[in-house]
């Protein structure tokens, strides 16, 4: 069988075809208050159990990024399927940065002095280990440091074909 090779897909058609993932909606966070910044990604996940540990994909020309390496830590807060106008801030829509980004929600710090959102689904505080630098993003591999799981089930937020979605638990959806 002859090997065929093909040149890579046009940006937009991989954007495109991304845009059909479906990925959980975290704030991103880093800094200290007075100092602090963030973003949305749908690019954090798991990479090691023992020892916990997560990645999470930044694109360096984020307004956060420097603060990464500067702090050493970051939060990954998963959001509800209420806390949309909170993804809306970090997204940067209306052109809000910084520590604007935290106007919403009640915010406290993890033991890494990360900002954690005290009503996220899940908010891990994790410190950084390892910034690998990939085409025009960094992968950040974060060591957990503290898990804070919330106990009442508000679903989550999804983005997915271009928006953000509510994922509700079988019986809120049976409900509405």
């Amino acid at each position: 069988m002859e090997n065929l090779v093909t040149a890579p897909p046009a940006a937009d058609a991989y954007r495109a075809a991304m845009r059909n993932f479906a990925g959980n909606v975290s704030v991103i966070t880093v800094g200290r208050p007075g100092e602090r910044s963030g973003l949305v990604a749908t690019s954090a996940v798991s990479l090691s159990v023992d020892p916990p540990t997560v990645i999470v994909c930044v694109n360096r020309g984020a307004s956060s990024w420097p603060l990464f390496e500067r702090f050493r830590h970051f939060g990954v807060n998963a959001l509800t399927a209420a806390q949309q106008p909170i993804a809306d801030l970090f997204a940067g829509k209306g052109g809000v940065k910084g520590e604007d980004r935290y106007r919403l929600g009640q915010w406290s710090q993890g033991p890494t002095g990360a900002p954690l959102l005290d009503e996220a689904a899940v908010a891990l505080d994790c410190r950084l280990e390892e910034m690998i630098d990939r085409a025009s993003h960094s992968i950040l591999v974060g060591r957990v440091m503290d898990v804070r799981v919330r106990q009442d089930d508000e679903g989550a937020l999804v983005y997915w074909r271009g928006l953000y979605r509510p994922l509700l638990p079988e019986a809120s959806a049976e409900r509405a």
